[in-house]
């Protein structure tokens, strides 16, 4: 069964190395490195995902052109705000005139704190 799982391996790796992708070996030396303990058929089965999504970034990659700017959206963004104007607004004595209690134009609210101001 692992010499099964060998040679579907070897042949996964030749066809991620076609595109320019990662071997079973380079997938055991990484997860060497990150102290990863993977069993064979999970080193072929990584080998030609990875394979595949080194693959997919090539053919972006391709595609990319320095003429085209980057950018974040795919449409243009506009801004929605509205123009910034005065407009009338509650006097301090109408937004007061709901509150419990009231000092010197605030609300006056219970000391929640112990400190000294």
């Amino acid at each position: 069964m692992l010499n099964e799982h060998a040679a579907h391996g070897s042949a996964a790796a030749g066809q991620a190395r076609g595109g320019g992708a990662i071997t079973r070996e380079e997938v055991a030396h990484l997860a060497r490195l990150s102290r990863l303990a993977l069993r064979e058929d999970e080193l072929d089965h990584l080998a030609t995902q990875l394979g595949d999504i080194i693959s997919a970034v090539a053919r972006i990659q391709e595609v990319a052109a320095e003429d085209i700017p980057p950018t974040s959206h795919a449409l243009p963004l506009t801004n929605v705000f509205r123009a910034d104007e005065a407009r009338p607004c509650l006097t301090p004595d109408q937004a007061l005139s709901g509150a419990p209690a009231a000092d010197e134009q605030r609300f006056k609210v219970p000391r929640i704190l112990d400190e000294e101001a």
